[in-house]
């Protein structure tokens, strides 16, 4: 047989059309004029869990429960097409069958025309309930994610790779005083300080070809004339591919931050200056004693000689020794108030300052070992000021060593600094006092010093944008490390 006669065959062309039919993954009815059904694929048999026999020749609201006919209005619809003869697509319709959960559809109403005479219509319903429901899950995480970047407290922001604004939150509207349709599409560098733009182009050049986050700290401009002190965090905004599409800013605004920083360095300098004033007192008040007692005696009538040149030897130590103390704390207050900057030479430095404490450590029994590395070690400084540094620290060690030890001074270099170290083998300090060294006016040498050496060594040394650091153990000795940048 021919495929003519295949064709004209009508149980093969029944065969082939229900073949078709059930082809189709949507469900399919063919209704007639009198709405009553002629055809069903097994796609719409399995959905509604009918049969071929309980369905084919049934009318609509026999098939379909009457809620939806009316909720959809489908029979209307249905004679409306069979009168105009044209489609009507993309509704809506929910159905349940018995036994089964919830389905939505979206239903198409297409004129099937086989004669003037013989006229159907054919309802196509494709299943969407999965669609639907990924769709609103989708809808509640972007509708969750916008409500956390509208909570947040701070500006939250993204940009394209060029840096044009394309979201702005509640926080950024609230704090610069501009509204999102103000600055949609303008550049996020238009709204940094001044002297900042330069700064940010190069950090959104940066993002566009790095992978990692950038932190800045740049004010922010809004319609309010007082720029803003902002911390930023810039990360790269990445599409399902992993490229980067544009950038997300996070602002958090440091006005009370810096609010709180102000008050607490205004506390700490009156905290300084209140144990400032009460070591002066108390330092000052002690030769002051002695000079006043000494007055006292010299107003007397009964005094001898002797007496009173020993009591004016006495006012006049007492003057010089509080004369000493405000020298000091002047050179702790302005340490450089006078002297330029030079090159200095550390390893002369040192060997002149070995020089002048020979004598006094030869009579302590303190022998002095130094091991130096190299003849040239240069420094950007005041040479007296560092010799100041280098003398007290190893008048303190051959201080702390009241039967005799050693007295190590070590020089090298490390990673473009100099490094030097002071090393004695004397009582060493109190894990209580480690932290109080550097404090003005703090001394454990009970009668002698001021508290204001190691005070003005710290000072010096940060003058010259070195460190010093100290690490010492009780009945062991100590070891003072200054570091100080090379040329």
């Amino acid at each position: 047989m021919n495929d003519v006669a295949w064709l004209e065959s009508p149980e093969k062309y029944q065969q082939l059309y229900s073949t078709l039919l059930d082809a189709i993954p949507s469900s399919v009815l063919l209704v007639d004029k009198n709405l009553r059904i002629t055809s069903a694929n097994r796609n719409f048999l399995e959905k509604s869990q009918r049969s071929m026999t309980t369905t084919i020749g049934q009318r609509l609201e026999d098939v379909f429960p009457t809620i939806i006919l009316e909720h959809t209005d489908i029979k209307r619809r249905v004679h409306d097409v069979f009168k105009k003869k044209k489609p009507i697509r993309g509704q809506r319709m929910t159905y349940r069958a018995p036994g089964i959960p919830i389905r939505t559809y979206y239903y198409s109403l297409l004129p099937i025309l086989c004669s003037e005479i013989d006229k159907q219509v054919m309802l196509l319903m494709e299943d969407v309930t999965e669609q639907v429901r990924l769709s609103e899950e989708v809808r509640r995480m972007e509708q969750h994610l916008a409500g956390v970047v509208e909570s947040a407290s701070d500006i939250v922001l993204s940009t394209d790779m060029a840096g044009r604004i394309l979201t702005w939150n509640s926080a950024a509207e609230k704090l610069s005083g501009l509204r999102f349709h103000e600055v949609k599409e303008r550049y996020f560098f238009e709204f940094c300080g001044q002297g900042e733009t330069g700064e940010a182009r190069e950090l959104f050049a940066f993002m566009s070809s790095g992978s990692e986050s950038r932190t800045a700290e740049w004010e922010l401009r809004g319609r309010v004339e007082e720029s803003i002190p902002v911390s930023w965090v810039f990360s790269p905004m990445r599409d399902d591919y992993g490229k980067t599409v544009g950038v997300v800013a996070v602002g958090r605004d440091l006005t009370e931050q810096r609010k709180l920083e102000a008050q607490l360095r205004q506390s700490q300098k009156l905290a300084a200056l209140g144990v400032m004033a009460g070591g002066i007192a108390h330092e000052i008040r002690n030769p002051l004693a002695v000079c006043s007692s000494a007055a006292q005696f010299l107003c007397e009538k009964a005094v001898t000689e002797d007496f009173r040149i020993e009591c004016a030897e006495k006012i006049q130590a007492g003057i010089q020794k509080a004369s000493t103390i405000i020298e000091n704390l002047l050179r702790f207050a302005r340490p450089s108030a006078t002297a330029e900057m030079e090159r200095v030479n550390l390893v002369t430095v040192l060997s002149e300052t070995l020089t002048l404490i020979a004598n006094q450590a030869k009579v302590k029994k303190i022998d002095i070992t130094r091991q130096f590395t190299g003849h040239s070690m240069l420094v950007h400084g005041v040479p007296s000021l560092l010799q100041q540094v280098f003398m007290n620290l190893c008048l303190n060690a051959i201080n702390a060593m009241a039967d005799g030890g050693t007295l190590s001074i070590d020089l090298a270099q490390t990673h473009r600094e100099a490094v030097i170290k002071v090393s004695d083998s004397g009582v060493g300090i109190a894990e209580t006092d480690i932290d109080k060294i550097f404090d003005p006016f703090h001394t454990t040498r009970l009668g002698n010093g001021t508290g204001l050496g190691l005070s003005i060594c710290y000072t010096i040394v940060k003058q010259h944008l070195g460190a010093i650091t100290v690490d010492s153990r009780v009945n062991e000795g100590s070891t003072f490390t200054v570091r100080l940048p090379l040329l």
